[in-house]
């Protein structure tokens, strides 16, 4: 079986998006992953020549097309599995602010963390930062207060499973691997006890971020 080839990086949360959705989907082992240095001073040059802005993940697939940005390629790989994780109608709306929310908590993120670890000391500006923290706590603020949301009609007995409820899970997952001291759980009980439930899914387990 011909393979697609997804530059990755094993700590990147948008690349855990795409192998949580294609777990689900039971394509895992059509990905070859090719291992890339995702800095935003210093880009891996072999994906800039495929995706200029040189970033992770990008998808080269069967054919050489190339995809770029974890909501484009999640979409193709649902598409190409006849899967339902981009669910019809109205429930596809809800999906996707729900993946809207998660990645905007990630992109904040993900700058603050480069804000840390990228820019030289003396050049880091703590209210640039603060502003970034600032929208990681309201959205959490959201999703704790719509729980429901996140746990669909049927309850936390039939797991909520779509790019909505995928995105949300690696973006908290995020926090906690990256944000260990900022403490997302502390007044957000409701999405606490969401994430861990969410995180025994076999396709979560198998993608934990490391590096």
């Amino acid at each position: 079986m011909q393979t697609m080839q997804l530059y990755y990086s094993p700590a990147s949360p948008f690349v855990r998006k795409v192998l949580v959705v294609a777990h689900e989907l039971g394509c895992s082992d059509q990905l070859e992953l090719l291992n890339a240095a995702a800095n935003p001073v210093q880009p891996d040059l072999r994906v800039a020549a495929f995706n200029p802005l040189g970033q992770v993940p990008t998808l080269v697939t069967q054919t050489g097309v190339v995809l770029c940005d974890s909501r484009v390629i999640c979409e193709y790989l649902d598409s190409e599995a006849c899967g339902n994780l981009f669910p019809g109608g109205e429930g596809r709306w809800s999906a996707l602010v729900l993946q809207s929310h998660a990645d905007g908590l990630l992109d904040a993120a993900v700058l603050t963390c480069y804000e840390r670890i990228a820019r030289p000391e003396a050049l880091q500006w703590d209210d640039w930062e603060a502003g970034q923290m600032g929208k990681i706590t309201r959205i959490l603020d959201l999703l704790d207060k719509d729980i429901a949301a996140l746990e669909g009609p049927d309850g936390p007995d039939a797991q909520r499973v779509d790019i909505g409820t995928i995105a949300v899970g690696c973006a908290l997952g995020y926090l906690s691997f990256r944000f260990a001291r900022f403490n997302w759980r502390e007044g957000h009980a409701g999405l606490s006890a969401w994430f861990e439930r969410f995180s025994q899914r076999p396709s979560m387990q198998q993608t934990a971020p490391r590096g």
